[in-house]
């Protein structure tokens, strides 16, 4: 256990749960004590969850498989997206669209149509409309642009999702466990830990605590997506020099027969 993510995490917060009133028993093995009326989450439970968390990150990442992000909160929203777009992956952080795993692909026949709106925006078509039709067309496109720019890059089903408070993006774990998706989740002392697979039990409200989790995650996203560069750049050297051993095996194989 590093004492320095140890001091970080009690520096942002992580340790803060919910009211003792608000609190879930599924969560008793994460609490340490109660102060306050306050429940305090132990470090040491979310340092545990928190390693896993990110060495199955890297294994995915590693594979080249997406991993979304999903945190709609105010107080996740920006880290989400910030740490998302940091490691090159898709995100949500406005409004989770019902259906967005279990109904794919009619969201993304919605990111062709703002793909179309786009286009026309930035083309000379838009002056052959009337005001009230490029008035319209505005608000289609923001309303369309805040809720689905995150995903551009879903092209195909995540591997895993990465969610703030599973109370709140319910709807959102209810798509992954159904069809079968890895969740990992930073849940708080009001959550149900056995609606996700790999919980990191910690503050979910507090700003600072979400962006420090969201930062060590974003950060084992890389380190896999990085191995999984070099193993490729590796693969892509070696072929060369394989197929001059080949070559010369065969030539010598020839001069043997002669």
């Amino acid at each position: 256990m590093s004492d320095t993510l140890v001091q970080e995490l009690i520096e942002a917060g992580v340790h803060f749960g919910h009211r003792a009133s608000r609190w879930n028993p599924k969560m008793g093995d994460y609490i340490y004590a109660k102060k306050n009326g306050i429940h305090i989450i132990d470090i040491r439970q979310t340092i545990r969850g928190l390693l896993r968390a990110k060495k199955y990150l890297a294994q995915v990442a590693a594979q080249g498989s997406l991993i979304l992000f999903v945190g709609t909160k105010r107080q996740a929203g920006p880290a989400v997206e910030r740490e998302s777009l940091r490691c090159h992956m898709p995100f949500v952080s406005e409004r989770w669209l019902g259906g967005c795993l279990t109904n794919f692909r009619t969201v993304r026949s919605r990111l062709t149509r703002l793909e179309q709106v786009e286009k026309i925006r930035a083309g000379e078509e838009l002056a052959t409309y009337s005001k009230k039709m490029q008035s319209s067309l505005a608000r289609e496109y923001r309303k369309m642009y805040r809720n689905l720019n995150g995903i551009r890059t879903l092209n195909r089903m995540p591997e895993c999702l990465v969610v703030v408070d599973p109370n709140k993006e319910k709807n959102c774990i209810k798509e992954a466990r159904s069809l079968g998706i890895t969740t990992v989740s930073l849940i708080d002392t009001d959550c149900d830990p056995d609606v996700v697979d790999l919980p990191i039990p910690g503050n979910d409200d507090g700003i600072r605590s979400v962006e420090l989790i969201m930062r060590h995650l974003a950060e084992a996203i890389l380190i896999g997506s990085q191995a999984a560069a070099a193993a490729k750049g590796k693969d892509k050297d070696s072929s060369p020099r394989q197929q001059q051993n080949e070559a010369a095996a065969a030539a010598a194989a020839k001069d043997g027969n002669a």
